[in-house]
């Protein structure tokens, strides 16, 4: 199996997420609870090609990631309550958990690898990272969606950046900005 510079497998997991009602609070919390840091935040934005449930939408959000261990742990701030796969969640059952996302060198064949399972498309945008994100609504078999993140060169660098920021994290600078991929 193919692994990433993170240390984890192309098609597994890297990442697990979560919807917050204050990202700053939040952070802080992870923090606090789990030694989580440094924080990489993006936004607030409005997806630059976010198309949701077949329509585009001009939501706002703010995302912030950090690393605990080869793990991406990724916190999202809604900003308004346009519809969106994080209110879909955040109505059914408040904040909390929401997806999960696995990494593809190939974004349109492991796009339809899902849906040949029979999963569709719920969300779809250009990430603030630069490159092409999906998400598939899984939530009939599992208790949250699955977000297929398009790995090129540029991001697999970043993501190595921040996950070497992790290590050996002393909890100065908490919170930085997040780069983007040159496109």
């Amino acid at each position: 199996m193919e692994m990433m510079k993170i240390g984890q497998p192309f098609g597994g997991v890297i990442q697990i997420a979560y919807t917050v009602e204050d990202i700053e609070q939040s952070m802080k919390a992870f923090t606090d609870q789990f030694g989580l840091g440094p924080w990489f935040v993006s936004g607030p934005f409005v997806p630059s090609e976010g198309i949701y449930r077949g329509q585009p939408t001009d939501m706002t959000v703010t995302l912030a990631v950090a690393y605990s261990g080869h793990m991406m742990v990724e916190l999202i701030q809604q900003h308004d309550d346009k519809p969106s796969v994080y209110q879909e969640f955040i109505r059914k059952k408040g904040h909390g958990f929401h997806h999960w996302a696995v990494g593809a060198r190939d974004l349109k064949a492991a796009v339809q690898s899902y849906k040949n399972k029979g999963y569709e498309v719920a969300f779809s945008d250009r990430s603030p990272r630069g490159v092409q994100i999906v998400y598939m609504d899984t939530s009939r078999d599992l208790p949250g969606m699955i977000e297929i993140i398009e790995i090129t060169d540029a991001l697999e660098d970043i993501y190595q950046e921040m996950y070497e920021a992790s290590l050996d994290w002393d909890g100065t600078d908490p919170v930085r900005k997040a780069r983007a991929v040159p496109r």
